[in-house]
């Protein structure tokens, strides 16, 4: 959710006056823009140098991580809300974009409003809608909002403390792009353009968890039928070039739509 503080108290004692004045304006104009109650959180994959990546945002100061979110507008279905959102952190559009879980524990977010005015449009209770997005990573430049320092890639093996539930919602989403794994294709929104096999067994592997035997690995994602082989290699290594495919796009969105019959 956004702009949520650790404790009122901690955080007031640290910030300016001109920060708390911000939050509170802002109180009044989400008031007048969102529906009250509902809020979304995103969790944004990418995939760079053999590592799986989660865009994050570090709170203004404050050793505070949270995943990007925002709230639905009164005139926004949730996708649009969530792609909206995510264009603000991202500037992407057309998002590969997933609702996976709709996160409604009373308790998620009460310790840290419990001492903050009830004027502030945070200190309500929020259900907030998980979705979870693929993007490719050097398509995009995060950008923090108001309440934060920073917006930037973690390694989904080297993140810090998430709040409040957060950290559930992060592993939420990673579980549900692991099962749809199993019997739809991932890639396409991922990796670049051009790509090896090793490339694309190497992003299996992580999302998966685990190794993957490779002549295994090789014979089932091309009985898939969604890659089509380029006539050059990948030129520059000491061993035999391997040879770069792309997805096939049309073939590629049929087995979006259809799914596989046999999973990892």
């Amino acid at each position: 959710m956004a702009f949520v503080l650790q404790s009122f108290k901690s955080y007031f004692c640290s910030m300016e006056q001109s920060v708390y004045d911000l939050l509170m304006s802002k109180s009044e104009k989400h008031r007048l823009e969102f529906l009250p109650h509902i809020s979304i959180d995103c969790v944004v994959f990418g995939f760079h140098e053999a590592s799986l990546k989660v865009l994050l945002l570090k709170m203004k100061g404050e050793d505070t991580w949270s995943l990007p979110g925002g709230y639905v507008g009164k005139q926004e279905d949730l996708e649009e809300a969530a792609n909206r959102i995510l264009e603000e952190r991202t500037g992407a559009t057309n998002i590969y974009l997933q609702q996976f879980k709709v996160f409604s524990d009373p308790n998620r977010s009460q310790h840290f409003f419990a001492e903050m005015p009830d004027a502030l449009w945070h200190k309500q209770r929020f259900v907030s809608v998980g979705f979870y997005a693929l993007i490719p990573y050097l398509s995009v430049t995060p950008v923090s909002d108001e309440a934060s320092d920073v917006c930037l890639w973690c390694d989904i093996h080297d993140m810090p403390a998430l709040m409040m539930d957060h950290q559930q919602i992060f592993e939420g989403a990673l579980l549900s792009l692991r099962r749809e794994l199993t019997y739809k294709p991932i890639g396409y929104n991922l990796l670049p353009e051009e790509f090896t096999l090793p490339e694309l067994q190497k992003l299996y592997e992580i999302i998966l968890g685990r190794k993957l035997n490779r002549g295994n690995f090789y014979r089932k994602i091309m009985a898939y039928d969604v890659l089509d082989k380029l006539e050059g290699a990948r030129r520059g290594g000491a061993h035999k070039a391997p040879y770069l495919y792309k997805f096939n796009q049309e073939k590629y969105k049929a087995a979006l739509h259809n799914g596989f019959k046999d999973n990892w």
